[in-house]
């Protein structure tokens, strides 16, 4: 008997929540129905256009977005192989220089040979490279751009103006206006005793010019 009570009071609660709950969503679909009835026609439309304008709107945007990531990955498909093919040319470029540091074969016919066929290979893959619009940077007696080269460290050289680069320790590559990589170099600077003649001359301009 009493089990059957408790069945039914927890029946009548479902029932009182569920009519409640029906009773929000009824009220809430009325209220809204309330508010679109408020509107006039017009309103109605404008809003509809302002809806579709910025739909059209967003819809354009990814449609030059999808351009835009299609035409880069086209161009540029192939610019982390090019990064890496780079170590190749690298490579070539060390075995050539170990080859003519080693005293045991220069000056031998065998030396020059495998020298002219590593100078063929570099060659070769250089042309690859600009017929893939891969182009070096130039680096020998520019002034150093920090946007395409990276000083390694400075090398005295009263010849040449302060930042001059006097040596390439690594070539640099561009992919068109990509920086592959950036070319590693030395750059000049003036001795001490030359910078410190440089500073007293233009303190002495500055104090004749004052005068």
């Amino acid at each position: 008997m009493e089990k059957e009570q408790n069945q039914n009071l927890e029946k009548n609660k479902n029932e009182e929540s569920s009519s409640f709950t029906k009773k929000s969503d009824d009220e809430s679909k009325n209220q809204e129905q309330k508010q679109v009835e408020e509107k006039n026609p017009e309103e109605i439309i404008s809003e509809l256009e302002d809806k579709l304008a910025r739909t059209f709107a967003e819809m354009e945007n990814q449609r030059r977005r999808f351009e835009k990531e299609k035409d880069e990955a086209f161009e540029y498909g192939g610019f982390s192989f090019a990064r890496e093919t780079l170590n190749l040319l690298d490579n070539l470029e060390r075995s050539k220089q170990t080859l003519e540091s080693d005293e045991t074969i220069k000056d031998k016919d065998t030396l020059k040979k495998l020298i002219e066929h590593i100078d063929i290979i570099n060659k070769d893959m250089i042309s690859i490279f600009k017929k893939n619009n891969i182009e070096p940077i130039k680096a020998i007696n520019e002034k150093l751009d920090p946007n395409l080269h990276q000083a390694m460290m400075e090398v005295e050289d009263d010849s040449k103006d302060q930042g001059t680069i006097v040596q390439e320790i690594q070539k640099g590559f561009m992919m068109k206006d990509r920086l592959l990589r950036p070319s590693l170099v030395a750059v000049s600077k003036k001795k001490v005793e030359e910078k410190q003649h440089d500073q007293k001359n233009q303190e002495n301009q500055e104090k004749e010019a004052k005068n």
